[in-house]
C-alpha cells in the first residue's frame, strides 16, 4: 500500500520553505522513478530502505542534502519506502541551513558530512521518531531556532530577481542583476549562494520546468509555439534539452509521462 502527503509548513518558515512530503510504499515488487530538476534544493530522509540510483550504481545516503543538478536521475527501490523530504523556497536554503548551497551542486551530501552538528542531530532524532508527524515538528522547531539568526540583507534582493525569472521566459542575465542591484560579478556569487547553482543553469531549469507546466496544462500545445513561450531559441533547442534533463524528447515524455511542473504548480 502507498501513501503520499504533502504538507504546508507553519506560516513564518512558508517564505523558506514549499513543503515537506512524505512517501511510505509497503510494496514488495520494485518500484522505480526518474526524477528532474525541480530548482529547489531538497532535505532527504530515509526511515525504510535507501533507493537505489541506477545512474551512480549506489544507493542514496541515509539522509542527505540533494543539490541543484542538470539531468534526470532514475531511483529504484530496495525495499520498504518511507521517507520524508524537505524542499526548500529556490533561493532560501541557505537562510535555514546557514551555508553557501553552491557547495551542494550535483550532490547528494550525507548530513553527517555537511560539517553541521545541529543537523547531524536532527537526522539522528527523524531517524528514531517513529511518528511522521512528530518528525515534521522536529524539523519544524530546528528551522524556526535558525530563522532568526540570519540577515535578510541579499535575501530582498534575490526575491526580486525571481519575480524576473517568474514571471519573464525570455530573461536574460544583465536583467538580473540589475533587478539585484549588483554588479554582473557579485551577482553570480550571490545567486550561487543562495541558489545553489549559476544563474544560467537555472534559468535553464527554469524553461524546462515552464515547458512541463505548459505541457501540464496543454498537452496538445504545437511544440514550436511551446519553444517560442517557454524562452528556448527554438524548437530544436528545446528537443535538445528536453532530451537532457529528462531523458526522453518532447513526443516522447508525453507517451510516457503525464507532465507536471514541481516549480510552477506551486508559485
Amino acid at each position: 500500500m502507498q501513501s503520499f502527503q504533502i504538507i504546508t509548513p507553519v506560516s513564518v518558515l512558508a517564505p523558506y520553505i514549499r513543503h515537506y512530503w512524505i512517501l511510505q510504499d509497503d510494496a514488495v515488487d520494485t518500484v522505480s522513478e526518474r526524477t528532474l530538476p525541480i530548482g529547489c534544493i531538497q532535505l532527504v530522509f530515509h526511515k525504510g530502505k535507501r533507493l537505489f540510483l541506477q545512474n551512480e550504481s549506489r544507493l542514496q545516503p541515509q539522509s542527505f542534502v540533494c543539490g541543484q543538478s542538470v539531468g534526470f536521475s532514475d531511483v529504484v527501490s530496495t525495499g520498504r519506502i518511507e521517507m520524508i523530504t524537505v524542499v526548500f523556497q529556490p533561493y532560501a536554503a541557505k537562510v535555514l541551513l546557514h551555508i553557501p548551497v553552491n557547495l551542494f551542486h550535483g550532490q547528494n551530501v550525507p548530513m553527517d558530512e555537511v560539517g553541521d552538528a545541529g543537523l547531524s542531530d536532527l537526522s539522528k532524532q527523524v531517524a528514531d521518531t517513529p511518528d511522521n508527524t512528530a518528525c515534521i515538528r522536529l524539523i519544524e522547531q530546528f528551522f524556526l531556532r535558525r530563522l532568526y539568526s540570519f540577515s535578510e540583507y541579499n535575501l530582498k534582493r534575490m526575491s526580486a530577481v525571481f519575480q524576473e525569472i517568474n514571471n519573464q521566459p525570455q530573461i536574460q542575465i544583465s536583467q538580473l542583476s540589475e533587478a539585484a542591484c549588483l554588479s554582473s560579478k557579485q551577482f553570480g556569487r550571490v545567486f550561487a549562494d543562495y541558489v545553489g547553482t549559476t544563474p544560467k543553469e537555472f534559468i535553464r531549469i527554469v524553461r524546462m520546468q515552464r515547458a512541463l507546466f505548459l505541457l501540464q496544462q496543454n498537452p496538445a500545445v504545437p511544440f514550436a509555439r511551446l519553444a517560442y513561450e517557454c524562452g528556448f531559441s527554438d524548437q530544436s533547442h528545446m528537443i535538445k534539452e528536453f532530451k537532457l534533463f529528462s531523458g526522453y524528447t518532447p513526443a516522447e515524455y508525453l507517451s510516457v509521462c503525464a507532465p507536471y511542473s514541481d516549480y510552477f504548480s506551486e508559485l
